[in-house]
């Protein structure tokens, strides 16, 4: 298969309101394509649902970024939603992609597919070769099994391809105390506890495990390297290549907020996989390089989050 061109297609991005299906739309409107997103009526769990919206708006490509997503504690607390959820959000989209002649599709996992324990930093032909860190285990079998699909249906002849990125974080992340990643739970939490004056500021975990974290629209960026260079069947891991551990992540979250209290780290809250650096490589030779220092990106993150989420 040769390399895709954007120009002139109509582009579906599913999951376009959420943080990276927005940063596509944003990224997409510097292509000479047409962006299609799918009314929020349409539940991407329900079959016929999907299959009739794909009947009639025909896509030629499709950036398959929705999804189910949440932190430790929502994973831990609701199984089964996102297990069931992100199955059928990704059965369903990837089906009716190749039922209805998508010519490119792009399936967004997650570097927590990866086992827990795999050598770093983390190369692609790591997957399901250990067991999985089990805090998160729901969604990374959901995401596992979505990578399988597209690679079938790429070994029946469609350019169908997967894209794990790490961390990600930006504009229109989740601030939700209760379902949040890392990084945003930290930017909130340092604002509140600025706001109040409050002497410390509780962090989950021990503080020692090690994260990589990528900007949104760098990960857009390469999002669409991705569509145009690489071909099914293919998994691609996408990262800065950088890693910070948690501890000094959340120093420099509450240097970016203007929080100078003392940070209390709660060792009886668990901290997920010890170490999480993927290898991106095979990303890096198709052209693409990450811009947005990590600094510069939590910036970015709190301004959004002061003008939409505080």
């Amino acid at each position: 298969m040769s390399a895709f061109d954007l120009g002139d297609r109509r582009v579906f991005v599913a999951g376009h309101g959420g943080m990276v299906g927005s940063a596509l739309v944003r990224r997409l409107a510097r292509e000479e394509c047409e962006v299609i997103t799918a009314p929020r009526s349409l539940d991407l769990r329900d079959q016929a649902g999907v299959r009739r919206w794909f009947a009639q708006m025909r896509p030629d490509a499709v950036f398959l970024a929705a999804a189910r997503v949440g932190g430790i504690a929502a994973n831990a607390a609701a199984p089964v939603p996102y297990l069931y959820d992100n199955l059928m959000i990704s059965a369903n989209v990837i089906d009716a992609s190749a039922r209805h002649g998508v010519k490119k599709l792009i399936y967004l996992g997650s570097s927590c597919v990866y086992p827990r324990e795999a050598a770093q930093p983390i190369d692609e032909d790591a997957l399901l070769t250990g067991p999985l860190e089990p805090t998160n285990r729901w969604y990374a079998i959901a995401k596992i099994a979505g990578i399988a699909l597209a690679e079938a249906h790429a070994l029946d002849g469609r350019d169908f391809i997967s894209v794990m990125p790490c961390n990600l974080y930006g504009p229109g992340d989740n601030y939700d105390l209760e379902t949040s990643h890392v990084l945003p739970a930290l930017i909130r939490k340092a604002h509140e506890a600025k706001l109040a004056n409050a002497a410390t500021l509780e962090v989950w975990g021990s503080g020692t495990p090690l994260r990589e974290f990528l900007h949104v629209d760098d990960c857009a960026d390469g999002l669409i390297a991705a569509a145009r260079c690489a071909t099914g069947p293919a998994l691609l891991n996408l990262g800065s290549g950088d890693e910070i551990a948690i501890a000094e992540l959340a120093r420099l979250v509450a240097n970016v907020v203007g929080y100078d209290g003392v940070l209390r780290f709660d060792a009886s809250r668990p901290d997920g996989t010890p170490r999480k650096l993927m290898d991106s490589s095979r990303m890096r030779a198709l052209g693409w390089a990450p811009s947005i220092a990590l600094q510069a990106g939590i910036a970015d993150a709190y301004r959004w989050f002061l003008n939409h989420a505080a």
